[in-house]
Order: structure tokens, then sequence, then C-alpha cells
């Protein structure tokens, strides 16, 4: 089905919304049994990793929940394990005139606020592991565009809002491609081409690309 949201540089852009039956059940299917496969295994790495961040940063949860937006711009709280000093968000407002990310997005490189330990579970993409409990609540899935946070949904326009009309993922082409070398318009673009193209294939193959995203990828902070 076409659905029209906005338009993007004065041109009228309907975006192919792909919600075959059959894909969509598969595809939950797939989330179930990804995601408790991979609790199960990666169990001894959540411990080992749990138990350096209290190291570093005793003040600090083990896990950092942040709202964010879902499908239809549902509400969710989404999981990390905490890869930043207690006071992360506090910090926040002094570093926004160094955002080197285009677009409502917040990046920098060398961010002060990451831990030791957080700058290597981010780098091996290991602070992203918690999130195999939303994809098991159903709030994500395995493969979908990345869920943005509300203050940054605020500042959307109604072509980047595209972004909102499938379940968001853990992985996307955005995440296997780049990250943080990829200006927020081009993250849009791959994100709206996901939810054209999507099928089964393309969700598998960029699930296995993603495992080697687990022995580290230098565009990631």
């Amino acid at each position: 089905m076409e659905r029209e949201l906005g338009t993007y540089g004065g041109v009228l852009h309907p975006v192919n919304l792909r919600e075959n039956k059959l894909y969509l059940f598969l595809k939950r299917v797939i989330d179930i049994v990804g995601s408790l496969c991979g609790l199960i295994i990666l169990s001894p790495v959540f411990l080992i990793v749990a138990i350096l961040i209290k190291l570093e940063d005793p003040k600090g949860k083990i896990f950092f929940s942040q709202e964010r937006n879902g499908l239809n711009g549902k509400i969710f709280n989404m999981y990390k394990f905490r890869s930043m000093v207690h006071n992360a968000e506090e910090l926040l407002e002094q570093l926004q005139e160094q955002n080197e990310q285009t677009g409502p997005v917040f990046k920098i490189k060398n961010d002060p606020r990451i831990t030791k330990i957080g700058r290597f579970i981010r780098k091996t993409s290991i602070d992203e592991l918690p999130q195999l409990i939303n994809i098991l609540k159903g709030d994500m899935s395995i493969v979908g565009p990345r869920p943005p946070i509300p203050r940054e949904v605020d500042q959307y326009t109604d072509y980047q809002m595209q972004r909102l009309l499938v379940k968001p993922g853990l992985t996307c082409y955005w995440q296997v491609g780049g990250r943080n070398e990829i200006g927020f318009d081009e993250w849009v673009e791959l994100d709206i081409k996901y939810i054209e193209e999507r099928n089964l294939w393309i969700d598998i193959k960029l699930i296995f690309k993603t495992v080697f995203v687990l022995f580290g990828d230098k565009t990631a902070s």
C-alpha cells in the first residue's frame, strides 16, 4: 500500500509500505526465536559486561533505559548496557555545540561522557544486546530502522516521519553500512529504502552482516 506523508525537497514521495501478512508473521517468528537464542547463548557476555560496568562506575545502573519512538510513533523504553557516566544526560546540554551529526541526532567522536568499558562495548556493538529483550517483548524487530528519541522526532519533517511506519529494529542498512559516517538525510533515505524493499532475504542478509560488526566497527562510537 502507499501512504503519502509529505514532501522531501519539494517533491512528493509516497512510501510503498510492504505489509505482506505471511512476511510479517515469519518476521515475528524469527524475532522471537532469534532473541530467545541470543539471550541464552550470550548470557555469559551479559554477566561479564555487567560486572565491568559496575566496577568502573558503581553509582550508575547496569542497564540504561531510554524512551524511544516505535511503530507509528508509539513510545517505549529501549534497553542498552550503560556506556556513559551515570550523569550523562545532565552533561548533554554542555556538549550540544559540539554535535557532529546532521539533523536532529546528537553524536560526537570522543564523547567525554563515555566510560572505558563503554567505549569498548560501543565499538563492538555489545551495548545494543539488551535490545534482545525489546525484540522479545515486541517493541522492536531484529531488522528495522533504528528507534529515534522523542526530542529528535519533534524536529522531524513529514518526510522523515516515514521512518516510523514500521517497527524499529536492532540493525538496519545504517547500522552495517557506515553508521556515524552517514549523514542524517542519507540515513533516512536508507531507512525508506528498507521499508519499501523489505523481505525475508534482505532481513537475513542484514542479520548476518550485523554479526561481523560485533568484531569491531571503526565507524561506531
